[in-house]
């Protein structure tokens, strides 16, 4: 895997439901390194540290790969790297494969793989459209958040070396298939649990499926 695009958000006022808010969600390239930092990117913008941000969603990295799909189905739009809102946007990041646990060495900083990242309506107003959120569940590939161990500079053409596999085989992409299956497989509950690196909340989350 190697880093396409160093991707930066400003402040951006957008209207939903009548309303005139702020999002970071409008992110576009920047020739200058990205600093990770424990709870975010640093000069970066996160206007909802409510639900972005943080420890466990500290930086945003999205496929390059899927990109053409997009395009095909939203030409229409003026596309660049960032479109998705993610700081790093990666080529062959395979959702199928990486595992939630696995610690990566980015530049000079080291990440662990935490959660697939979910779709809001800020997404759809990125694309002009809500109905994006639904093709964006369905299409399965929605890149991931990682925790930051050690803070670094992470530049454009870095490649992400995997320094320790998790044990446990969660993917990303198993991560988020159950998060929205109306009926969740007790064998994927049960590795999902048993996972380390999964935030507590989202298992206390998962925990009444297992009753």
């Amino acid at each position: 895997m190697r880093i396409i695009s160093t991707n930066i958000g400003t402040a951006t006022t957008i209207e939903w439901n009548g309303k005139k808010e702020q999002t970071g969600i409008f992110k576009r390239p920047v020739e200058k390194p990205l600093i990770l930092t424990k709870g975010d990117v640093y000069d970066d913008t996160i206007i909802d540290r409510v639900h972005h941000g943080g420890t466990h969603k500290a930086c945003y990295l999205f496929s390059s790969d899927t990109y053409p799909y997009w395009k095909r189905l939203y030409p229409q739009l003026a596309w660049n790297w960032g479109m998705f809102g993610e700081n790093l946007t990666v080529e062959h990041l395979d959702e199928t494969t990486i595992r939630i646990g696995n610690i990566y060495q980015i530049g000079t900083a080291l990440v662990q793989i935490s959660q697939p990242r979910e779709p809001c309506y800020k997404l759809g107003i990125r694309f002009g459209n809500q109905s994006v959120l639904k093709e964006f569940i369905a299409y399965g590939r929605p890149g991931t958040y990682v925790r930051v161990l050690e803070e670094g500079e992470v530049k454009k053409g870095d490649h992400i070396n995997l320094i320790e596999e998790s044990q446990n085989p969660l993917t990303v992409q198993q991560f988020y298939s159950l998060i929205f299956q109306k009926e969740k497989s007790k064998e994927l509950l049960g590795i999902f649990m048993q996972n380390t690196a999964v935030p507590q909340y989202k298992k206390d989350r998962m925990q009444k499926y297992l009753q």
